[in-house]
């Protein structure tokens, strides 16, 4: 599995992180196989968030009763989890006061059965954010030895500046959607100055290179995801042509169409991790295939180009 230091930690991550948000109906057995196969294929960072499974911190509890690991065990593993979505009664909403982060975190540390987080992400920007609170719960979570590192998700390149001018810890990590189909981040950048063309709008202010620029590795969620939680690509006919590259290309190097598609990602020089949404074992160690796969700069444009996007 290829890997690379995180940014400005002392941590060493997998090119591939594997996310629990979907483990809510696994019973425990289950859950073990998902992450027994993870690690086996080198992938030892586990994505969380105080919401998956409905209620406060459920799948979070879910993987700690399956797995029981020692301290020992704990250490060689990278968890990470997210806070600052609410849903209640009156909707969903956000908040990143002070004492829901700290309470947050409290939760997920006792749902999770260990002293401390790797790596804390803001989960959705708040409108309502106080940048001066966070650096509060950050100052005392850190001081406390919590939550080691900090970072956000979804999150715009002012949004992060305006965090980062509060928050004394470096914010290393922005989790944002990130697929062929799905491509924004980066289709922008290549359509630039294109009059008319919809490519050409910027989404998110240049955070890609914003990213690059300021040390924080990018997460890619939802990789095979066609949309906005709209269905898979891989098998779509609407993506006729790309299939027909992925299915050349996966036979070319002698893995699945899934593989293709997330060394399409890894193959980029920002180091982005993609994340992992599946619970099917098979998937997880078909996906892990791509991580090692060098697609040459030809490929790679055609791919995107065949996902639906402008190469001028």
């Amino acid at each position: 599995m290829k890997t690379f230091s995180l940014s400005t930690t002392d941590l060493t991550v997998p090119a591939l992180i594997a996310g629990m948000m979907r483990i809510r109906e696994m019973d425990d057995d289950a859950i073990r196989t998902l992450v027994r196969t993870a690690l086996d294929q080198g992938i030892n960072c586990f994505d969380h968030a105080d919401i998956y499974g409905g209620t406060y911190h459920f799948c979070e509890q879910r993987f700690a009763d399956a797995c029981q690991w020692t301290p020992a065990q704990r250490a060689e593993v990278v968890l990470q989890t997210k806070c600052g979505i609410v849903r209640d009664q009156a909707g969903t909403h956000f908040d990143f006061s002070r004492d829901h982060i700290i309470a947050q975190v409290e939760g997920s540390l006792a749902a999770l059965r260990t002293d401390y987080l790797d790596i804390l992400l803001l989960h959705r920007p708040d409108s309502l954010v106080e940048p001066d609170e966070v650096a509060q719960a950050f100052d005392q979570l850190k001081q406390s030895g919590k939550v080691l590192h900090f970072g956000v998700s979804n999150h715009t390149p002012g949004q992060i500046a305006l965090l980062q001018k509060y928050v004394r810890q470096p914010l290393v990590v922005n989790q944002v959607q990130l697929s062929l189909t799905a491509s924004p981040l980066i289709a922008q950048g290549l359509a630039m100055n294109m009059l008319d063309e919809d490519q050409s709008v910027s989404r998110d202010s240049g955070l890609l290179d914003y990213c690059r620029l300021n040390d924080i590795t990018l997460q890619a969620w939802s990789p095979f995801q066609s949309g906005f939680f709209t269905g898979v690509f891989l098998g779509d006919p609407q993506y006729a042509d790309l299939n027909q590259v992925l299915n050349r290309l996966a036979k070319r190097y002698d893995v699945t169409p899934m593989a293709i598609a997330t060394a399409w990602i890894t193959r980029h020089p920002a180091n982005i991790q993609v994340v992992l949404g599946t619970t099917n074992p098979t998937r997880v160690i078909e996906a892990a295939a791509g991580a090692e796969i060098p697609l040459t700069r030809s490929e790679w444009y055609e791919l995107f180009r065949t996902a639906g996007h402008i190469v001028p």
